[in-house]
């Protein structure tokens, strides 16, 4: 029986260029919804924090059929941080489709995603998007295109790519450089992966393996398995083996629940040949890099690699005198299954033992990714709190190394001194310094990871929201020495009540203020940043004296400043070693490790 011609093709490109809106229309253009069906936008970004925060965090699965030919599209995420789940998507994939806005141009993350591509000899194809925008500049644009894939070491075959021009959000493109008129459609870049993007190569009669790629759950089926066919047909109902790493026993059972993906959904199917994507039930032991393999002739296929961790954090349990007051799942054994379901679908996080039982150490690839982690099981109803993150220290030569980072800041021109004068501190070297052409520059700059840490809301303070802010992992750097964390030392509430006016209009003279009247408190919660270094023990509860006396001096009406956002990233991103966040559906609270002052200063003198 002839199978279905087929093509896989990964979406790869810089945060906001494009990528998820181009699947919504390749959805639409290919049938996907009916007419008089009302698509949502940014079907695939289907996570909550996705939506708030405008990016794609999981790399996801749809696919369509286009004359005849199903393809296969896989989007994935384009911040650094989730860099797991694009060298995953691409282990998935025949060739990627490069997205490039055609006003910013190639950015830190294009060139990280296309490297990863291009070191795994994939065909592209570039689509110029947004060539609609005002300030669209598509030659330059591909110029510049053409000197990073130099700049990468390209092959002479990988540079001869096709260029579609298009206008994702309205549904119009046209091959080569140009504007598409107002009746085009996407088809010219359906057309070009079709062209270009070859068809998976594989025996479908040979023994059968498969690698997995991806982990996902179901309430009905337990763990699932999803990855690709390299070569044989996986068949429901015959037997097959699972391959695990580490001398693992193989395991062999029958194969009861096999799907496939089929426009935004997944279906059962009877078989998956060579080079199709697959989904397997029915394995509960099974692990990302695992094999699926014919079980007369056992072969296991090369595990997955991917970047490593850099930033380290603890996830303890909640401690403090709130504790249990507004969450769900509150107990380490709650935390320790969410933590470990987390790490079965994210091979970029590591978590391990500390010296306590009730706390977890947790390792990823920046901030973000530890914050959308911990953002999500909030949401879901879990108490913690959480540490400071720490960066991973290496020995190299004997020497110890911490992570550097790659830098981009794209801001408008009258903040460049700002932003250099932040970065200079932190131990960055401005390695280039690019005026654009409408009011903005391009700062790029290296930096270890640990004077990073709260860089990012810094610049969006300073710059008013208007700085792009872009890192990725460099490499390693002998330990740089002390940095600067933050300027003023803690304001900590000395005694549990509620926060009164007449106490913060006092203390907001003395620093700047965390909380609000009338929020409850307790001892060694941190409620603002006094304009000293030294700590700062304080009253927040104490109330106006009543007395007879009335002068107009005294009646004047309390004016309290509005309090700092604390945010769970800037939160994060301010406590000290000695302090921890902490962490419940409905509240983000600051609070010293040790609660009481004696305990404070016992350890100080240890």
């Amino acid at each position: 029986m002839p199978h279905q011609p087929l093509r896989n093709v990964a979406l790869i490109a810089h945060v906001d260029h494009g990528k998820t809106t181009l699947v919504d229309g390749l959805l639409r253009a290919a049938g996907v919804f009916a007419d008089h069906e009302k698509p949502v936008e940014r079907i695939m970004d289907s996570d909550d924090q996705e939506r708030e925060r405008g990016i794609t965090i999981l790399a996801k699965a749809a696919s369509i059929v286009w004359q005849g030919i199903k393809i296969n599209l896989v989007d994935t995420p384009g911040h650094a941080d989730f860099g797991g789940e694009v060298e995953r998507a691409l282990a998935l994939v025949d060739g990627v489709l490069l997205l490039v806005d055609a006003a910013e141009g190639p950015m830190p993350q294009t060139r990280y995603v296309l490297s990863k591509a291009l070191a795994l000899s994939l065909p592209v194809v570039v689509v110029v998007n947004k060539v609609d925008r005002p300030d669209a500049r598509p030659v330059e644009v591909v110029d510049e295109i053409y000197e990073l894939f130099f700049d990468l070491d390209a092959q002479e075959d990988q540079i001869e790519f096709p260029i579609v021009s298009a206008g994702a959000r309205n549904m119009i493109s046209v091959p080569g450089i140009g504007m598409p008129d107002d009746d085009a459609t996407l088809a010219p870049i359906l057309d070009a992966i079709i062209e270009t993007i070859p068809e998976p190569g594989g025996d479908s009669s040979a023994p059968v393996q498969a690698i997995v790629t991806s982990l996902d759950a179901s309430d009905y089926l337990g763990r699932l398995a999803i990855g690709r066919v390299i070569r044989g047909t996986l068949v429901a109902g015959s037997p097959i083996t699972l391959v695990q790493g580490d001398g693992i026993p193989p395991v062999t059972r029958k194969l009861g629940q096999l799907m496939g993906f089929a426009d935004l959904g997944r279906i059962d199917v009877t078989e998956r040949v060579a080079g199709d994507l697959f989904v397997v039930a029915g394995f509960p032991e099974v692990q990302i890099g695992d094999t699926f393999t014919d079980p007369e002739t056992i072969e296991a296929l090369p595990r997955l690699e991917v970047d490593e961790p850099v930033l380290t954090m603890t996830f303890g349990v909640n401690t403090s005198p709130l504790a249990g007051t507004e969450g769900t799942y509150v107990t380490s054994r709650q935390i320790k299954e969410r933590l470990d379901k987390e790490v079965l679908g994210n091979v970029s996080i590591r978590i391990g033992e500390t010296a306590s039982p009730e706390v977890i150490e947790v390792a990823g690839r920046g901030e973000l990714q530890l914050a959308v982690l911990i953002e999500s099981m909030r949401r879901e109803g879990y108490e913690l709190q959480v540490s400071r993150p720490e960066v991973i220290v290496k020995m190299i030569d004997g020497k110890e190394h911490e992570p550097l980072e790659t830098v981009t800041v794209d801001v408008p021109d009258e903040y460049v001194g700002a932003v250099t004068q932040a970065v200079a501190p932190r131990k960055g070297r401005i390695a280039q310094l690019n005026p654009g052409e409408h009011g903005r520059t391009i700062i790029a700059f290296t930096a270890p990871s640990r004077g990073l840490l709260g860089l990012r809301s810094q610049l969006m303070t300073m710059t008013r929201g208007t700085a792009l802010v872009h890192m990725h992992h460099e490499g390693w750097v002998p330990w740089v020495g002390e940095l600067p964390h933050r300027h003023g030392g803690a304001m900590v509430a000395d005694r549990r009540g509620t926060s009164t006016g007449f106490a913060l209009d006092n203390l907001q003279k003395r620093g700047e203020m965390f909380i609000d009247a009338g929020i409850e408190v307790y001892e060694g919660m941190v409620i603002g940043e006094a304009s000293r270094p030294e700590n700062m023990v304080v009253n927040v509860t104490k109330g106006k004296q009543l007395t007879n006396i009335r002068t107009h001096s005294t009646d004047d009406a309390i004016k309290l400043k509005p309090p700092r956002d604390m945010g769970l990233e800037p939160a994060i991103e301010w406590i000290a070693a000695d302090e921890l966040v902490e962490v419940t559906p409905q509240s983000i609270r600051i609070r010293k490790k040790l609660l009481t002052e004696p305990e404070r200063k016992r350890a100080k003198t240890k």
